[in-house]
């Protein structure tokens, strides 16, 4: 199945392999609904190397999710929300899933952390 973008068409399954990774469905949160430069992604995307961050932006370029602006030396780069708008809601459902889960370590920790009364 191919999922039409601008001047270009996707296939949907690549969509689906770039959206599959939580590191690349950290950058496109981050892009969602504004314009980032790469060193801005980079810095908040703290644990993996810039290298490995800008290979994740190549797979999101390349499968045509987002969008890349360059000023001058500066690269910039903002999800493609009409590319995206078939995988919109498989997005979400990941999104929900990543926080629920996340919510559930926080919890886990938490009640690690409490003192116990025997």
């Amino acid at each position: 199945m191919q999922v039409g973008t601008r001047n270009r068409r996707i296939l949907l399954e690549a969509a689906m392999e770039a959206i599959a990774s939580p590191r690349r469905r950290q950058i496109l949160r981050l892009i969602w609904s504004a314009e980032r430069s790469a060193g801005e992604i980079a810095s908040t995307v703290r644990d993996v190397s810039w290298p490995a961050v800008s290979q994740n932006l190549r797979v999101l370029k390349d499968s045509g999710l987002i969008t890349e602006r360059r000023q001058g030396t500066h690269r910039y780069y903002k999800a493609d929300r009409r590319a995206l708008g078939p995988l919109e809601v498989v997005l979400r459902q990941m999104w929900t899933r990543d926080l629920d889960r996340l919510r559930e370590l926080a919890e886990e920790e938490a009640r690690a952390k409490r003192p116990r009364h025997d």
